[in-house]
């Protein structure tokens, strides 16, 4: 039974902002250069069939799943293994839900680094920070999209400037 964050058991976002999650997790995201993205789990809204970017986006690294989720604009909450992505649908709300393994291009890629990326634009967005995964070829960003998840692929817009780790 799902009984949790958006029915997401076992799942309880721990918000920060985001410059307090990086010093929070730097450490720990660092020791992720080397290992190898085996899974990109996404939760999926499957009557719609589209992502339900509200949910947390799960990176499994060889077993050390990094779960990462942004809410209002500053807000990012860093959590480690606390979700199991059971394939099976289930409901929440009016939506069925179901997690799936969806960014198969960038699986199975080493990592060559973990990236803070601050936004730095003239905009509501200023201040928000991204977590971006540099992969062997490529790249992979989960950002603040103004209160859910945002994906991006390639490298940063220039508005990004990156944020020690530590």
């Amino acid at each position: 039974m799902h009984d949790d964050y958006f029915g997401i058991w076992g799942y309880s976002p721990v918000w920060q902002p985001g410059r307090d999650a990086a010093a929070a997790h730097g450490e720990r995201l660092a020791r992720l250069a080397g290992r190898t993205l085996t899974h990109a789990w996404l939760l999926w809204d499957v009557d719609d069939d589209e992502w339900f970017a509200d949910a947390p986006v799960l990176l499994d690294f060889d077993g050390e799943q990094l779960e990462i989720q942004h809410g209002k604009l500053d807000d990012l909450s860093l959590t480690w293994n606390t979700v199991v992505p059971d394939t099976n649908p289930f409901l929440w709300a009016s939506s069925m839900l179901r997690w799936r393994n969806d960014l198969v291009a960038a699986s199975d890629e080493a990592v060559s680094a973990v990236e803070l990326l601050e936004w730095r634009g003239q905009d509501m967005a200023h201040g928000m920070v991204a977590v971006s995964i540099v992969l062997a070829h490529g790249r992979v960003t989960v950002h603040n999209a103004l209160d859910e998840n945002g994906l991006a692929f390639g490298p940063p817009e220039p508005e990004y400037h990156a944020v020690p780790l530590q």
